[in-house]
């Protein structure tokens, strides 16, 4: 009886120790995400207010470069990537000045006209404060951890105002196919005490503003939706090799760092002057635009994941989670364009499909789309969902996920290793599916070189 007591004594007191704790991340993170925002905010006002803007693309582009080279090179790319390389390898440890390098390099990039988000900035401050206040209170290792998991979940649910996604986001984006139940509580509690710190200081949330989607009740939808995630998955894979392709010529050719800023910057105002500033910033107007249903050129996604690519590794500073909202929502618009289907629907779904395909989050992908869209939406966005987290294989946005379990059996892959350490090999395993129809295929092959020996 003693010993129960005794455990059940421990229990409450850490309950209450992370709730306190967790409130008051929340409360941190959710005021420097106003901050932040509103400064970001007042930047664009700014620059968006002359024509040709983006002409300083370059110029942004090279200062960004410069003085995350110089002061903080931890803040350098989208923020999320940065914060989960920390947690993996440093239990979480971040230099306190890599939160206003990000702040003053984002709010450049953006500035400009880079087209990058808001949430990984607010996640790597949110992380970095959090960072900051461990050491102050003398956490260990795992308690630094969980304090700054907690922050990147206060982070994502004041940016986007998703309280619940936000919270899942912290604790699924670390590993691929595993959850860190350990911080369930204290990262729901930072994210729905961020996002009302948010609300109440004024800050308004542009998606959640349009209200419930309707939803057609047709038997068929759900297929539709089945064949889209297919669809999403694809365009996720697309972003996420074309990133990697990106990075990987600036690593293997060791392009000077000034010098591939100014490339980009050239480039992104050589596409801008020929497919207009539609693809620049955060791109809002176009996903409530497709979002609504109306029309837009069918294309338009693909634009996206090139003018975010070169500006990503082209020295930019700031997120990718809103980008990815706009090639989700714009890839809907053009499945359902080309299927004749609802492009409200489908803009939807995509929008959380390809978060969940490019940064492996399909529980957070749902769970956004009941609190942005309507619980109606909830059984198509989470095949769709789900279906677009499998085709992109042991890939992510984020390359220093760990991956926890294997997306097929048929596929040897070294778990507990982080995504860019991966190295996929097919596994042919006999009286299968997927063996019966190598069979066929090998069949095939054998009898067409036995016809046509000559090609």
């Amino acid at each position: 009886m003693r010993k129960r007591l005794a455990e059940e004594t421990v229990i409450f007191i850490s309950v209450f120790k992370w709730f306190f704790l967790a409130m008051c991340v929340g409360g941190i993170v959710g005021v420097a995400t106003y901050v932040f925002l509103k400064a970001l905010e007042w930047s664009v006002d700014l620059t968006s207010s002359h024509s040709y803007y983006f002409l300083l693309l370059p110029l942004g582009l090279i200062a960004s470069t410069i003085i995350i080279d110089h002061i903080a090179p931890d803040a350098k790319g989208h923020g999320t990537e940065k914060v989960i390389e920390a947690i993996h390898k440093a239990s979480g440890k971040i230099r306190p000045r890599v939160v206003p390098v990000k702040l003053f390099t984002t709010i450049i990039t953006f500035a400009v006209g880079g087209s990058v988000g808001k949430e990984g900035p607010c996640a790597q401050i949110g992380a970095g404060l959090t960072s900051a206040l461990a050491d102050l209170i003398r956490f260990n290792d795992i308690d630094r951890k969980k304090l700054v998991i907690c922050g990147i979940s206060a982070g994502f649910a004041s940016v986007f105002g998703t309280p619940i996604a936000g919270a899942v986001f912290g604790i699924e984006v670390l590993f691929v196919g595993g959850m860190m139940y350990d911080v369930l509580l204290p990262s729901f509690v930072a994210g729905i005490v961020g996002y009302q710190v948010v609300s109440s200081l004024g800050l308004t949330f542009p998606y959640t503003t349009l209200g419930i989607v309707s939803v057609p009740q047709t038997n068929i939808l759900f297929i539709e939706a089945a064949v889209g995630g297919i669809f999403f998955g694809l365009c996720s894979l697309f972003l996420i090799e074309l990133m990697n392709f990106g990075e990987g010529l600036v690593k293997k050719y060791r392009f000077n760092p000034a010098y591939t800023a100014v490339a980009g910057g050239i480039a992104l105002i050589i596409l801008t002057f020929i497919f207009s500033t539609e693809y620049l910033g955060l791109g809002e107007h176009m996903i409530l635009a497709s979002l609504r249903g109306e029309d837009i050129v069918i294309y338009a996604f693909v634009l996206k994941i090139i003018f975010t690519v070169i500006t990503l590794v082209c020295g930019g500073s700031g997120g990718i989670v809103t980008p990815i909202f706009f090639i989700g929502a714009t890839a809907g618009t053009a499945y359902a364009t080309m299927l004749g289907l609802n492009k409200s629907v489908f803009a939807a779904i995509g929008l959380v499909s390809l978060l969940a395909g490019a940064a492996n989050t399909p529980i957070t992908a749902t769970i956004m789309a009941v609190e942005i869209f309507g619980a109606q939406m909830a059984p198509y966005a989470a095949i769709s969902s789900v279906i677009s987290f499998l085709m992109t294989g042991h890939r992510s946005i984020y390359p220093s996920q760990v991956l926890a379990f294997k997306k097929s059996a048929s596929i040897d892959v070294e778990l507990g290793k982080e995504i860019e350490e991966i190295i996929p090999q097919f596994h042919k395993r006999k009286r299968t599916l997927m063996d019966i129809l190598w069979r066929i295929g090998e069949t095939l092959k054998e009898k067409i070189g036995k016809h046509y020996p000559h090609g």
